[in-house]
């Protein structure tokens, strides 16, 4: 197949640090190639991989700006519309507009965002592109879509390390917003007596939060703070970690940073929303605390996360959350969506 996949103008492919949509966006063009298909990628120059490169964008345009967004969309739109692809797969909501430029392709987009009702009331008015949700809580959570698959995230379990013998600390990655609980992440951690090393950084729109409630966390003597880091920091500090905390207050549609700890062998201890239940096996690949209490016990000295199969996690992980059963998933989407019977009847509703 001939496929288009078109990456934001905000964040590099794959990202040196923050961005989670553009490491599977990497990891689904690369497992593509490996399978044969002729992709190119439209991101940004300062991307790296064995696709076909094409940019508007010399270099990664942050902080997010929708301008640049509805630039770099209708440029890669335009160069798709003039070339011969079967089909073209898209990553954010602006780029479904612009299909009016080409009814006739196939086009596949990928929510990556908890429910929005602007989104929503958007979506309604494009039936026949082909929507995929990361979690089936994400696709409940949705309006009813014509079209509509559940696939997964999926990474290469060779970018991660695991160990039988981890050290003595916990872990908090992701950004310092109050939704992902990286201050409950360290209040749990002092309560336990344990050590916590926290990865991450506030973005503009939390930088209040950030000063007001991390700040002086970050400075009590049982926190190590690493600030934002890259895969370089990120796969030893998973590796050797004794859990990943996750104590979220939003319905998050997936968590990226949870099979990135399960793939390392690293437990999850997370509270019960979103894709939680969904991505976590208690007692396989994680564990669900219903409170902050709860995530104490979990993770005490000699608590459960002490007793953990961490080799069986890494490969209950690679069963369920691996780069090459996520483009496995995608390249019979595409297939299917390529078929004469489906293009005869293209709006079948479908949910998986």
């Amino acid at each position: 197949m001939r496929i288009a996949v078109v990456s934001t103008p905000f964040v590099n492919v794959p990202p040196c640090r923050y961005g989670g949509t553009e490491f599977v966006i990497s990891e689904l063009v690369e497992g593509l190639v490996a399978r044969g298909h002729d992709v190119t990628l439209f991101a940004t120059g300062d991307s790296h991989t064995t696709a076909r490169l094409r940019y508007l964008y010399g270099q990664a345009q942050w902080p997010p700006n929708i301008l640049h967004d509805i630039n770099h969309t209708t440029w890669a739109l335009h160069q798709v519309q003039r070339g011969s692809y079967d089909l073209v797969h898209v990553h954010s909501a602006g780029a479904l507009a612009f299909r009016r430029w080409a009814p006739q392709l196939p086009l596949v987009y990928t929510l990556h965002h908890v429910r929005d009702e602007t989104l929503s009331a958007f979506y309604a008015h494009f039936p026949d592109v082909c929507y995929v949700a990361i979690s089936a809580d994400q696709a409940r959570r949705e309006i009813p879509l014509p079209q509509v698959r559940v696939i997964h995230h999926g990474l290469d379990p060779a970018h991660f390390e695991w160990t039988s013998r981890p050290a003595d600390y916990v872990c908090f990655v992701g950004r310092f917003a109050p939704i992902k609980g990286p201050h409950l992440a360290i209040d749990a951690a002092a309560l336990a007596g344990v050590p916590i090393r926290v990865a991450g950084e506030a973005h503009d729109v939390d930088r209040e939060f950030g000063e007001r409630e991390m700040k002086p966390r970050l400075a009590r003597t049982h926190v190590t703070y690493l600030g934002e880091i890259g895969m370089a920091e990120k796969v030893p500090l998973l590796r050797d970690a004794r859990a990943l905390l996750a104590p979220i207050s939003w319905d998050e549609p997936f968590g990226l940073a949870l099979i990135e700890a399960m793939l390392s062998g690293c437990p999850v201890v997370a509270f019960p929303r979103g894709s939680v239940p969904e991505l976590v096996e208690p007692g396989l690949t994680g564990f669900v605390a219903n409170d902050l209490e709860e995530m104490v016990e979990l993770i005490r000295p000699g608590g459960a996360v002490d007793r953990f199969d961490r080799r069986r996690c890494r490969e209950r992980a690679a069963e369920r959350f691996s780069r090459a059963h996520m483009v496995l998933e995608y390249e019979r989407l595409y297939q299917e969506l390529l078929s004469p019977a489906r293009r005869l009847n293209p709006t079948t509703r479908r949910i998986a």
